[in-house]
Parts: C-alpha cells; structure tokens; sequence
C-alpha cells in the first residue's frame, strides 16, 4: 500500500506564472520540513502565459491538471480535491509565499485540536503589512451593512462595527472564528468528506465564506492560528477598484444570503446588496472617470477662460470694427477649438509620463494649422485669424504651467527633468547580487543599485579588501536602508529562507517607506508589490515591446476608432459578406466604445490591463494544419515587438470575413 499522505495541497492558477513560481518554491521547502508525504496539485484554468510549461518543467513532482477552459475556482479546486488523499487539505492561492514551517506548524496545530475543520494563518501583503482578511467573521445583514456604508473602516476595533474583520481581536493571538480566507484554508479532509467541497454556484470570491459557514454548521471550528504567516501579493484575481470586482463579489453575498438565510433575511441582505453594488459600481466609474478626464477638463477650461480674455481684449483693442464677436464664437468655435487642440496634444504624446513640452509643442501647432485651413472653407465661421494663433499660443502656456505646477507641488521643483533613478539595495549573496543586476538591466528598469547587504555575519578580515558595493550584514540594514536613502530591497530567495525574509520585511522601519521584491531561487523574475490593494507587479525578461509604447497604443486606438466608424458606414454593403451578421455589428460598437480591439493579443500575456482583441496575428497565419497555442504565443510576441499600425489593417483584410466572431 502506498503511504499515508499527511497533506494535499491544491493551488488554482490562471494566467499568473511568475508569482506561482515563487508559490510552489515555497511550497517545496515547506515539504521538504514537514517530513511527511505530501501531494501538490496545479490546476490551471486554460492560462496562455506559459504557467503550463512552467509547472512542468520546473516541478516535476507537482501533479499538473489541465483545464481547456477558465471553469473557475470552486470547480477547479474540486476536481483536484476529488483525487486528493492527504489528511489535511490546504487550498492555497497562486500569489502567496508560506513560510518553511507552515505546513509542519499547521498540521501539529490541526492534529493537537480533533475538533477544528479549519485553519486560517497570519497573512501579510507585500510590504509586510497584516492583512485584516486572515481573520473574518460572518456576513451577516447587519455586519455588511457596517462593512459596506465605511463603519467597519471608521471603527475597525470596534465590537460592534468593525465585525467583518474582527478587528478588535488580537492578530498576534489565536482566536476562534467564523470565516477563513480563501488564500490560505487549511481543511481537515474529514471535515469536507462531511460538509461537502466547493459550492460551484460561486465562481470567484463568496466559496470561502459559504465553506466556512457549512464547517460551522456541521459542528466544526474554524481558527485564526498566528503561529506562521504568508504573504499575500493579491495579484491578477484582486482588482478591488474594477466595476467587474464589485458585481462578482457582492453578487455572490447574494448567493449566500439566499442559500443560508431565512427568507425574510435573506430579502433584506439581496436588497442591502444589491444597493451597495451600485453605489460601489458608481463609485469605481466616477473614479476611474475622474482619474481620466480630470487633467482634460481643467486644460480645457484654462484654454477656454483665456480665449474668453483674448477675445475681450482683441475686441476693444485691436479688431477693425470694435464690435463684440458674436456669441456663438465662445459657444462654438472655441470649444470645437479646444477640441482640436486637445486631441493634437493627446496624440503627440501631451498626456504622457514624463511630460515633454515639445510634445505638447508640437501637438498644439498641428491643431492651430488644422483648425486655420478649415476655416478658410467656411464663411460663417471665419472669426479671427488672430485669435486662433494667440489661443493656440496661449495653449501651450497654459498646458506646460498647469503641468509645471503640478509637477512643484508634488516634487518642490519645476523642472520637467526624468526622476532620478531609485535607489536599491541588494540582500543576498555576492553571486546573486550580480545576477539581479543582470536581470534589472536586462528588463530596462530606471534605477540606482548602490550595493548588497550579505546574510550571514561577514568572514574575518583577508589580506584583499572587501568588494566596494558590500553595505555590510542584514544586522546593519535598517542603517544601511537610513545611510544609503535606499527606496526598494530585493530579497534573494536563494539565500534567505521565505521565514527570512518576511521577518525581515516586518520588523524594519516604516519610515522612510521602503518597497520590497524577492528573487525566487533560479527565477528570471523579480516580483513584489507595493500595498495591500495594488496587484503584485515583477520585473521580468520580457523583449522590449513596440506595441506597448503610448504612441503605438494611441495609434492603435485611433486606427480602431477610424475603422469601426468606416465599417458602420459601410455596415450596410459589408454585413453581407460577414458569417456572423450580428456579431460583426456588436464587435463595430465594441471597439468604438474601446471594450475590444480588432487585432491583439489572445494567447500572449498583455503587460497591464488592454481591451480583448477580437483578431490574433496567429489568425492570419497561414498554414493547413492547427497551430500549436506556443506557436500563436510567439507569433503574437513577434506582432508586440515590430508593431505598425499597417500590419493591423493587413490582418483585418486577410481576416475580414471573421470580424464578427466572438471572443
């Protein structure tokens, strides 16, 4: 008979192969100290980021399924606890590191307490911050009410307020409580056998609360154990600020409400809900929107309020008969103005990080050209030559000081000057001190490195010097951190155990701010993050990528915007020749709203949040046999790296008659 498996470990992955990387390095020590048999399960979701070959290559003895589609988290976690044999189960988020003795601490935990069904640890974000999540209570209606009107975050210690997160409970102590977090349930594989798996109603967020209650109900304790910590990047699947986040979350309280609530409860709970996903959905809109429009608005009234004062004074002043402008110059040719010259300054790159003034420069003189030619052509618009000259003299003052100023209150200085390279420091080994310089110049990343602190206690003095980038030993680097004014350390795995290193992270200063990245052992990627509700982000190998560079993507934007619109125009000739009629004039309005784009990136990973393509350049390949998904990955990195706009127009024409397909 095959021994006993103490504990099966599960780890649901979609499209984040760097930080499962780190997870499952983590997850290999942690086994290596428990001592016992483990089994670790991948289930991948149909990622197209090479988290597949990864997995295989690196982690030969992880049991690997693949899904051929995203079935979601409940569902993929299931299948895997349908094969496991272990003990204890524990389901475990891609974007975690565990310490070496989380599993050994856990299961002395779990095998000391016969009546707990499940186990919740410390959790920590990227900069070491505690997570308040590692400790829930149950959602009850009035518990999120207080958590969705911003009571639970005025009075987190309160008792009564600040439930959801059971802030008044100590999170150095264990506790029992209500909710585990999905990130991190440790379960005991007889408590599930009772209970019941993953309820696949709940595709993403709301499964860790239903199982929870369920373990609850069926007798079972659920603990808060502080006794080991994890970090939590929260990376792909925690995009708090999306309006998507908001309805998949606060819907699947529904679920919840409806499923375990009495009717008259649960009535009120969908009703709270349903309301504070709308507010919550409104909220992340106007946000997104303000954080959008707000610098267009305000240039657009500076240059409105100055062409107000250039008009009044060339009017009295300087105009041959000193007549007023009639009112529909303020009321429409200087905002179709603006409009013009805003539009010039975006697409000349006005808008771009850093700002460049003969960007904007030049943006402003193409519109004022623009805006002078056409009005010749029309009479009844023809006001003054003069003032489009002096508005679009006065927009490019106005643009640059708005920007000057805003650049002084943030950095005491007007100077458009790039901001000066970050200072990073190294912790690790001479050897791997040298391979992260490799890997930071190689992935193109602004900054400074001004040495490396070593681990271990420096040897005794030899007759060579030591190397002058060495800052001395970790004991020294809260000094180091003050002396050298260093804004980011990057962690070797290597040479720190994760227990390292998080204790690290912990017990330095929190002043000045300093932000942290770990080096996983043998990875080409350098990953962390910057708070608890940012997605993690790594400096990575990756080409350089001409797609992705501002003035390709509004090129690129601009080219979706002009082909859609000749398209709809032509919609009633073109539709014909088009397999899927409906689905062609869906995909026009899509990418007229920006929600999609013709061609892009459908099995490559896309750098930062794009819109869906419709088209691949692997769609127009020509070739009698299918492509392999590793094939349509490199022809799509080949199409990122040497983009043109030309070559979007050639695969809508070779692909035109799959316009309408559906993604």
């Amino acid at each position: 008979m095959p021994p006993a498996v103490k504990l099966s470990v599960v780890v649901v992955n979609y499209n984040v192969c760097y930080f499962l990387e780190q997870a499952l390095l983590s997850v290999r020590r942690a086994v290596e100290k428990l001592g016992e048999p483990v089994e670790v399960f991948v289930v991948d979701n149909n990622s197209v980021d090479g988290s597949v070959a990864m997995v295989k290559a690196r982690f030969p003895e992880v049991l690997l399924l693949e899904n051929q589609e995203n079935c979601g988290f409940s569902r993929a976690n299931n299948q895997a606890l349908g094969q496991a044999r272990g003990q204890y189960v524990l389901l475990l988020n891609p974007d975690t590191v565990i310490e070496e003795d989380t599993f050994r601490q856990c299961c002395n935990f779990m095998d000391q307490h016969p009546a707990a069904g499940g186990l919740g640890v410390k959790m920590l974000d990227g900069q070491g911050h505690f997570l308040p999540e590692s400790k829930r209570s149950l959602p009850t209606p009035w518990v999120a009410f207080y958590k969705v009107f911003g009571l639970a975050r005025l009075f987190p210690r309160s008792e009564r307020f600040g439930r959801y997160h059971l802030g008044f409970l100590d999170k150095d102590q264990t506790h029992e409580i209500e909710v585990l977090s999905g990130a991190f349930m440790f379960l005991r594989a007889a408590a599930l056998e009772q209970v019941g798996l993953l309820d696949e109603d709940y595709f993403m967020y709301g499964e860790d609360i239903d199982l929870s209650y369920r373990l609850t109900r069926g007798g079972w304790k659920n603990y808060y154990f502080p006794g080991t910590r994890i970090i939590h990047y929260k990376g792909e699947s925690t995009k708090r600020a999306s309006v998507s986040y908001v309805f998949v979350f606060y819907r699947a309280m529904v679920v919840f409400a409806r499923k375990h609530f009495a009717p008259g409860q649960a009535g009120a709970f969908s009703l709270l809900i349903n309301l504070a996903i709308w507010l919550r959905a409104s909220l992340a809109v106007g946000q997104r929107l303000l954080e959008r429009v707000a610098p267009v608005l305000l240039d657009a009234g500076l240059i409105y309020g100055g062409m107000y004062f250039l008009k009044t004074y060339w009017e009295q002043n300087h105009k041959y008969v000193p007549t007023p402008y009639p009112p529909q110059f303020m009321l429409v040719a200087v905002p179709v103005y603006i409009g013009v010259w805003l539009t010039a300054a975006y697409l000349s790159g006005a808008y771009d990080k850093p700002v460049k003034t003969w960007a904007i420069a030049r943006g402003i003189l193409v519109g004022t050209v623009l805006i002078s030619a056409v009005s010749n052509f029309l009479d009844a618009w023809r006001f003054s030559k003069a003032l489009i000259v002096l508005g679009g003299g006065w927009s490019v003052a106005a643009l640059v000081l708005r920007r000057r100023l805003a650049h002084f209150l943030r950095y005491r200085e007007f100077d458009f000057a790039e901001p000066a390279a970050k200072n990073i420091a190294i912790v690790g080994s001479e050897e791997e001190s040298r391979r992260v310089r490799r890997l930071l110049e190689q992935a193109g990343v602004q900054a400074r490195v001004v040495g490396y602190i070593v681990p271990e206690p420096l040897p005794e003095p030899a007759a060579s010097s030591p190397p002058d980038d060495l800052l001395g030993t970790v004991r020294q680097l809260a000094d180091s951190i003050r002396i050298y004014e260093v804004e980011e350390l990057i962690f070797c795995g290597r040479d720190l155990s994760a227990s390292q290193i998080i204790s690290l992270m912990v017990s330095l200063p929190q002043q000045p701010p300093v932000a942290y990245k770990i080096l996983p052992q043998d990875s080409a990627y350098i990953i962390g993050s910057s708070s608890k509700d940012a997605p993690g982000d790594y400096y990575a190998l990756d080409i350089t990528l001409n797609l992705f560079r501002p003035q390709q993507m509004r090129l690129k934007r601009l080219l979706d915007i002009l082909t859609s619109l000749g398209l709809l125009l032509a919609a009633p000739v073109v539709v014909w020749a088009q397999p899927h009629k409906a689905g062609f004039l869906r995909n026009c309005l899509r990418v007229l709203s920006g929600v999609r784009t013709w061609v892009g990136l459908r099995y490559a990973t896309a750098p930062g949040r794009v819109a869906r393509a419709i088209l691949s350049p692997a769609d127009a390949a020509q070739t009698t046999l299918p492509l392999s998904e590793a094939t349509r990955r490199r022809l799509e990195l080949l199409y990122a790296k040497n983009y043109e706009p030309g070559t979007d127009l050639s695969i809508l024409l070779r692909c035109f008659r799959e316009l309408g397909q559906e993604q």
